[in-house]
C-alpha cells in the first residue's frame, strides 16, 4: 500500500507552534452552536493546527477551556452572535465573528487570528482589531434582529399596497392612485396598509428586545409607533424607519438601566412584567414626543419652505436635490418633505416638481433589488428573496421596499440610494417630466399620468443602475477590506493535506474526524492515521476509510476502521436497533418522505412517530412543531432539517429520521434544501437537557460530512440504522 505523501517538512514544527481555542455560541444555543464547533475543529484537523473549542450552548457551557488553556493558547477565536466574556482573554489575540463565519469560513479564521489585535484588560479594539470588519457587537446583533422581523411585513404590505394598485387602483388628480372605497381592492390595499403601519414598531421592538429582553419589547414597539406617527409631535411626516432605530436602541437600553435599579425583594417578580414595561414606555414615549419630535417637526417645517423658495432656480438642481431627499429615510421627514411638496403643486398647475419625484421614488427598491441580482454572494438567501420582493414594489412606487437593506446597511445604502435618487430626479428635471398625481413609479406611467413616458422610464432606469452599481461597490469595498485582514503578518499559514494514494482497487485514505470539543493535533494525529492506513487493506472492492474518533475532552485517538461502501463501523451499535437512548428506532425511520413541502413533511414524520404508540395527539404534535418553525426555520443548511417540538401530545421523548431525495425548502440560510430530516419531540416535563443534549449531538454528528453521504446513500432501514448508531 502505497501512504499519502509526506507534509513539507516545515510544516509540521509550524504547526506544533501554532495553539487555538476557539468559543461557539448561538442565540438559541442549540444548533449552530455545535455546527460552528465541529467545522472549527475540522478545519484545524485539516490544516494541523491544535484546537480546542468551547460550546456555551443551552444546555450550559462544554469542554470549558481552562487557565492552562488560556496561557499556552496562540489566539482565540470566538464565533458566536451573543455576548462572550473576553475578559480571561486579556493579552491573547482575539479574532470575533458571527457564528455563521464559524460554520462558512473556518480555514480563514484559523489564518485571520495569527494578526487579529490583541485583547486589552479594558475591551477596548485596539488599532487594527477586526471590529470594522465582521465582528457582531451588541448595536450590530440587536439592529439585524429587528430588521430580520421587519423584513415580512415590508414584504406583505409592500405586495398587497402593489398588487392592490396594479389590479383595482386608476389615477385621479385629485387624489393620486384611487381604488374605490368599499370594493375588494380597497380591502386587500387596507390590509397592506396595516402591514407597512405594523412594519416600523417592529424593527423598533426587536432592536430593543434583542438588547433588553422581553420587558423591552413594549417600550420599543409603542416608541416605535410615536417615531412614526407625526402627529403626536405636531410633525406631519414621521420619523419613519431611521426614528424606529433610534427608539429601539434607547428602549432596550433604558430597560437594562432600570434592571440595575436595586428594588425590595417583594417588587422584584413583578418588574419584568409590569414595573419595567410601564416605566421605560411612558419615559420613552414623553422622552420622543417632548425632546426629540419638536426638532423633527422643525426640521419638517424649514425644509418645505426653503424647497419653495427654489421652484424659480435650475430644473437640473431642484430635481437633483428633490431625489436626494426622497432616497435619504423612504417616509421619514425628509422624504415626506420632498414627496408633499411636489404633491401640493399639482393642485396650482405644476406637474414637473411631481415629476422628479415620480422618477426618485421607485430607485431605491429598483436599485437594491438590482444589486441582489448582479452580485449574488455579498447577500444572504433572505436578502436575495427580499431583493425580488423589492423589484415587485418599485415597479408600484413603493421606496419602502428598499427599507430593509438601508437598515441593515445603512452607510452603504444610503448614500447608493441618495445618489441614484439625485441623478433619476435631475434627467426627469431637465426632460420636464410631467406627473398628475401624487405618486410615483412606472405604475403611475402605465396608467396614463405622466407626460413625458419615455424620459421618465429613461430616468427611473439611470437612477436605478446608479444605486445598484454604487451599492455593490460599496459592499465589495467592505469585502476587499476584510480580506486584507485575512492575510496574517508572519506569511501564510502551511497548510499539509496529505492525499491519498490509490491501494489495489480501493483508495486507503487516513483521516482523523475530532468531535468539537476536543484537541487536534498535527503530528500526532497524523502519525496514528498514517499508522492506520498502512494496515491491511479490506478485501472488498470499497474505500476503507480509516478514521480516529476520540472521545469527548480526550487528547488521544483511536482509529476505528469503517468500510464506507457498507456502511459498517465499530461505534457502539446497539444490538435492539435503538439509538440515542433508544429514542429513535427502526420503527420511526422512513427511506424516502412522499412529495410535499415543510408541512407536509412534519405531517408525515408525526405519523411516524405515531406508530410507536406514544403519540397522544397526532395534530397537536404537527401544530406544536409548526409553531416551532414559525418562530425560526430549523434548516440548518448542508441539506439537513431538524424540526421539534415540546408538547404533552407525546408520552415519551422519541426522534425520527427521513429521507427526501428531492429535497424540500425549509428556509435554511445557505439556501440549501433538507434531505436528511430528523424530528425531535418531547413532552413538556422532558423538555429541558434532554430535549437540547439530542439536538446538540444530532447537530455535531451532522457536521460530518462523510456522516452525512453514509446517510443518504444507506440503501435499507436496517442499514440506515447502522449509520445512526454513530450519533452518540
Amino acid at each position: 500500500m502505497t501512504r499519502p505523501a509526506d507534509p513539507p517538512s516545515d510544516a509540521g514544527t509550524a504547526h506544533e507552534r501554532l495553539r487555538l481555542l476557539a468559543v461557539t455560541a448561538c442565540p438559541t444555543g442549540i444548533a449552530h452552536t455545535y455546527m460552528a464547533a465541529e467545522k472549527l475543529s475540522q478545519a484545524a484537523e485539516a490544516l494541523g493546527v491544535e484546537m480546542k473549542v468551547e460550546t456555551q450552548g443551552s444546555i450550559g457551557a462544554e469542554n470549558i477551556l481552562t487557565d492552562n488553556d488560556v496561557n499556552q493558547a496562540d489566539g482565540v477565536i470566538i464565533a458566536a452572535d451573543k455576548d462572550v466574556d473576553l475578559s480571561r482573554f486579556v493579552g491573547k489575540r482575539v479574532l470575533s465573528v458571527g457564528v455563521s463565519e464559524g460554520i462558512s469560513h473556518p480555514e480563514r479564521l484559523i489564518e485571520r487570528v495569527r494578526s487579529a489585535p490583541v485583547h486589552s484588560a479594558e475591551g477596548a479594539a485596539p488599532s487594527g482589531s477586526d471590529s470594522g470588519g465582521r465582528e457582531r457587537g451588541v448595536a450590530y446583533k440587536a439592529l439585524m434582529n429587528g430588521v430580520s422581523y421587519m423584513i415580512p411585513f415590508v414584504v406583505v404590505g409592500g405586495l398587497l399596497l402593489a398588487v392592490s394598485l396594479a389590479l383595482g387602483g386608476h389615477p385621479d388628480p385629485s387624489g393620486g392612485l384611487v381604488i374605490p372605497k368599499g370594493s375588494f381592492w380597497a380591502h386587500v390595499n387596507d390590509i397592506g396598509t396595516i402591514g407597512f403601519t405594523l412594519m416600523v414598531p417592529i424593527l423598533s421592538g426587536y432592536i430593543a428586545y434583542a438588547i433588553g429582553d422581553r420587558p423591552a419589547l413594549v417600550p420599543g414597539m409603542i416608541g416605535g409607533w410615536i417615531a412614526n406617527t407625526g402627529a403626536l409631535y405636531d410633525s406631519k411626516a414621521g420619523a419613519g424607519f431611521i426614528g424606529a432605530i433610534v427608539t429601539g436602541f434607547l428602549a432596550g437600553y433604558l430597560v437594562l438601566w432600570i434592571k440595575k435599579v436595586k428594588v425590595p425583594k417583594f417588587v422584584r417578580p413583578i418588574m419584568p412584567i409590569i414595573v419595567i414595561p410601564i416605566v421605560a414606555t411612558t419615559t420613552l414615549g414623553l422622552f420622543f414626543i417632548y425632546v426629540i419630535g419638536k426638532p423633527i417637526s422643525w426640521v419638517f417645517a424649514h425644509l418645505t419652505s426653503w424647497l419653495g423658495g427654489m421652484t424659480g432656480s435650475s430644473a437640473i438642481v431642484l430635481g437633483a436635490i428633490l431625489g436626494l431627499m426622497i432616497a435619504f429615510d423612504m417616509g421619514g421627514p425628509v422624504n415626506k418633505t420632498a414627496f408633499l411638496f411636489g404633491a401640493g403643486l399639482i393642485a396650482s398647475g405644476n406637474q414637473t416638481v411631481m415629476g422628479m419625484c415620480a422618477a426618485a421614488i421607485p430607485v431605491m427598491p429598483l436599485g437594491q433589488g438590482l444589486a441582489t441580482l448582479i452580485r449574488r454572494h455579498l447577500y444572504t438567501a433572505q436578502e436575495r428573496e427580499t431583493g425580488i420582493a423589492a423589484l415587485f414594489m418599485g415597479c408600484f412606487g413603493i421606496s419602502e421596499g428598499a427599507i430593509p437593506f438601508a437598515a441593515a446597511r445603512p452607510a452603504k445604502v444610503i448614500p447608493a440610494n441618495m445618489l441614484g435618487g439625485a441623478v433619476a430626479g435631475a434627467v426627469a428635471g431637465m426632460a420636464g417630466v410631467k406627473d398628475a398625481v401624487p405618486h410615483g413609479g412606472p405604475i403611475v406611467a402605465v396608467l396614463g399620468a405622466v407626460g413625458g413616458v419615455p424620459v421618465f422610464f429613461v430616468a427611473v432606469a439611470i437612477g436605478t443602475l446608479v444605486t445598484a452599481l454604487s451599492t455593490v461597490a460599496l459592499v465589495s469595498l467592505e469585502e476587499k477590506e476584510e480580506k486584507k485582514d485575512v492575510a496574517p503578518t508572519a506569511g501564510p499559514l502551511p497548510v499539509a493535506v496529505p492525499e491519498p494514494a490509490l491501494a489495489g482497487v480501493g483508495a486507503a485514505v487516513a483521516t482523523t474526524a475530532s468531535a468539537a470539543g476536543t484537541r487536534t493535533r498535527g503530528t500526532a494525529d497524523t502519525a496514528a492515521a498514517t499508522a492506520a492506513a498502512e494496515a491491511p487493506a479490506a478485501a472488498e472492492p470499497e474505500a476503507a476509510v480509516a478514521t480516529a474518533v476520540p472521545a469527548a475532552g480526550s487528547r488521544t485517538a483511536e482509529p476505528v476502521i469503517e468500510a464506507a461502501g457498507t456502511a459498517a463501523t465499530a461505534v457502539d451499535a446497539r444490538p435492539d436497533g435503538e439509538v440515542l437512548s433508544g429514542y429513535l428506532t427502526e420503527r420511526t425511520v422512513r427511506e424516502e418522505l412522499a412529495a410535499g413541502g415543510k408541512e407536509a413533511a412534519i405531517r408525515e414524520m408525526a405519523g411516524l412517530l405515531a406508530d410507536t404508540g406514544k403519540v397522544a395527539d397526532v395534530d397537536a404534535l404537527v401544530a406544536a412543531a409548526l409553531a416551532r418553525e414559525a418562530q425560526g426555520t430549523t434548516g440548518l443548511g448542508e441539506e439537513i432539517a431538524i424540526p421539534h417540538a415540546k408538547t404533552d401530545a407525546v408520552t415519551a421523548p422519541l426522534v425520527g429520521f427521513a429521507r427526501s431525495g428531492e429535497g424540500i425548502e425549509w428556509g435554511a440560510l445557505d439556501g440549501t434544501k433538507a434531505k436528511l430530516i430528523f424530528m425531535i419531540s418531547v413532552p413538556e416535563a422532558a423538555a429541558g437537557d434532554e430535549h437540547l443534549r439530542i439536538l446538540a449531538l444530532l447537530s455535531r454528528k451532522l457536521m460530518d460530512a462523510g456522516f452525512r453521504e453514509r446517510l443518504a446513500l444507506a440503501p435499507t432501514r436496517a442499514e440506515i440504522m447502522r449509520v445512526l448508531a454513530e450519533v452518540r
